[in-house]
């Protein structure tokens, strides 16, 4: 079956791109394909509807979220642990390295998918475009400027 772009985009409810794209990691326009091959590298196609994939990047976009979020979870335990028991700081890194592993690596995958299916879903390559394009026709505009010299 033939998908149109248009009609995977507005047709799909945001619940559904974040629970089917980002949350169980499949493609943003069908939410069936898979979207990694491998641990966190982006397929270059999907399997089910033929979506190009190549292009589609969340580069580091997920790190600063996944700070956050695991600062948010992990320090109020910590900071409660330190001030009612005073432990050596040996017990913090036992204690807390491996739920700050656990919950980084975990949530990864889901958010890298969640940021990818957003940019899908709200067109953000589409705008990268439109902008690239409005900074060749100003850069145009400038070199005819100066081209013309100050008598122009």
């Amino acid at each position: 079956m033939p998908y149109t772009v248009k009609d995977q985009r507005e047709q799909r409810p945001l619940w559904a791109v974040i629970w089917q794209s980002g949350i169980m990691c499949r493609c943003p326009r069908c939410g069936k394909g898979p979207l990694y091959q491998g641990i966190v590298k982006v397929r270059s196609s999907c399997d089910h509807c033929g979506l190009d994939l190549s292009q589609e990047d969340a580069g580091d976009g997920p790190a600063p979220f996944l700070t956050m979020l695991v600062g948010v979870l992990i320090l109020p335990p910590a900071l409660w642990y330190e001030f009612t028991f005073e432990p050596p700081i040996w017990h913090h890194a036992f204690l807390w390295l491996p739920p700050i592993v656990l919950l980084t690596i975990g949530a990864l995958r889901p958010l890298k998918a969640l940021l990818i299916a957003m940019q899908y879903r709200f067109k953000a390559g589409e705008a990268e475009e439109t902008f690239a394009e409005h900074l060749d026709d100003d850069e145009q505009d400038g070199a005819a400027s100066r081209d013309a010299g100050p008598d122009a």
